[in-house]
C-alpha cells in the first residue's frame, strides 16, 4: 500500500517538473541558435525576458558540446562572442582555456581571441 502511494506521488511530481525542464531546454536551444547566428540583440532579449544574468547561467549552457564562447568562435560570431565575454568576469574568461582551444582547433586567426585576451588582462 505504501509503495502505491509513493509511486503515485512520484508520478504527480514528475508532471510538474517536466514542463520546467522542457522550457529550460527550449531556452538553451534558443540561446545557442542566437549565438550561432551572431544575433546579439535576440540573445540579450532572451536573457532579459527570462531575467537571467549571463554570468549566472554561463556554466550551465552547452551548445553542441561546447561552452558559449567556443560555440561563438566555431561559428565566427564575433559580435555575440564579444557581448558574452564582456558579461563574464575577467578571471573566468582568463581561466576558460578558450584561447588554447581555439589555437589547437584551427581558429587562431579568429578576431574573438583579441576580445578574450583583452578581457583576461582586466
Amino acid at each position: 500500500m505504501k509503495f502505491k502511494f509513493v509511486a503515485l506521488i512520484a508520478i504527480a511530481a514528475a508532471q510538474f517538473v517536466a514542463p520546467i525542464a522542457s522550457a529550460n531546454d527550449q531556452m538553451v536551444q534558443s540561446i545557442c541558435a542566437y549565438v550561432a547566428d551572431n544575433n546579439k540583440n535576440n540573445l540579450r532579449k532572451a536573457l532579459s525576458d527570462n531575467r537571467l544574468r549571463l554570468k549566472s547561467v554561463y556554466d550551465g549552457i552547452v551548445c553542441d558540446g561546447l561552452p558559449l564562447v567556443r560555440h561563438a568562435i566555431k561559428h565566427n560570431a564575433a559580435d555575440t562572442a564579444e557581448f558574452i565575454i564582456k558579461q563574464l568576469p575577467g578571471s573566468q574568461v582568463a581561466q576558460s582555456g578558450d584561447i588554447e582551444w581555439a589555437t589547437s582547433n584551427g581558429f587562431a586567426s579568429s578576431p574573438i581571441l583579441e576580445a578574450i585576451k583583452a578581457r583576461s588582462a582586466s
